[in-house]
């Protein structure tokens, strides 16, 4: 989709600068020809030609890698901003005939990404079908990281978090539920906080949203991780949820993830007394003005229907 986009917007944009920051942002000539379907002479001849035009080199490739010269460093963000603006005009000529288009690159934590975003883009793209939607997806500090690079224009993350150079807005409320195997004995029962400590507990990785709440929860009702009996690290949700259906352990989870193996019987809930596991799932962009264009768009559209669009649960799910 991605492809089909930059290709729209050519006649806009010039060319060469499109083929330079394709190389800028892999850092590699395969994998922006790939990227531009284009073959790897045919980048470097573009490349050449933007340098000879500028008198300067903007790439480095001696040491058998590549990086951006002082003259690519400064050419970059300007490259950045002929590319919003290109999207900007697709917009805005949509727009005057009652339109939505342009390319929107999202990036989503992983329990978003997996489990709300399809249904999230479907709905979008029905009301908006002229928008190519392109999504990557990792922990919640990775799409930060790839929110601030400019790899993503917008990032639905989960967990709390405050940064000062960017804007954090929640779209909609998620719970957690702590998930137990089949035949655990607290399988559909209550059980104390304390009792935790007793339990071998899978988590996921450093870096993630979703670890973040529960270790926050835990140390507001006086748990602290070394309290706990951590067995194993995982970097996925699916992950976490296998080894629990395996008996390695018990977890927590957003009540979305788990919300099919509830209806299959294969896992089950248990709650934990006092323990509120209650968070909201936030989208991220720059700081300063609100998005504009299809960023803005989408952004609009979560606000007002993201949960009157998010996937009927399954099964019956107890909150705590």
């Amino acid at each position: 989709m991605k492809k089909t986009q930059e290709a729209d917007n050519v006649v806009i944009e010039n060319f060469r600068i499109r083929v330079f920051r394709a190389v800028a942002q892999h850092l590699n000539f395969s994998r922006a020809a790939e990227e531009l379907l284009l073959t790897q002479p045919a980048v470097t001849q573009q490349i050449k030609a933007l340098e000879d035009e500028l008198g300067l080199p903007l790439f480095d490739r001696g040491g058998g890698h590549i990086v951006l010269t002082a003259g690519g460093k400064a050419l970059l963000p300007f490259a950045e901003k002929m590319k919003e603006l290109s999207d900007e005009a697709f917009a805005a000529v949509a727009e005057a005939f009652g339109q939505s288009a342009g390319e929107l690159a999202l990036g989503a934590s992983q329990t978003i990404g997996q489990y709300l975003l399809p249904t999230f883009v479907a709905a979008f793209r029905r009301a908006n079908p002229k928008v190519k939607v392109t999504a990557r997806s990792g922990n919640t500090d990775e799409m930060l990281e790839a929110l601030l690079s400019r790899a993503v224009q917008l990032a639905l993350i989960e967990g709390p978090e405050r940064r000062k150079d960017l804007h954090i807005e929640p779209f909609m409320e998620d719970h957690m539920v702590l998930v137990v195997p089949a035949t655990h004995g607290w399988a559909d029962h209550e059980i104390k906080v304390e009792d935790l400590k007793s339990e071998p507990l899978l988590m996921r990785e450093f870096g993630s949203g979703s670890r973040r709440v529960v270790e926050q929860a835990l140390s507001k009702v006086g748990v602290k991780a070394k309290d706990l009996t951590i067995s194993m690290e995982l970097d996925s949700t699916e992950g976490l949820l296998s080894a629990v259906e395996a008996g390695l352990g018990i977890t927590f989870v957003s009540r979305w993830a788990v919300r099919n193996q509830l209806s299959l019987g294969t896992l089950k809930i248990a709650r934990v007394q006092g323990l509120k596991l209650s968070r909201r799932f936030s989208m991220a962009y720059p700081a300063g003005p609100e998005p504009t264009g299809t960023v803005g768009i989408f952004r609009r559209f979560l606000l007002s229907q993201a949960m009157e669009i998010a996937p009927k649960r399954t099964g019956r799910i107890a909150v705590p």
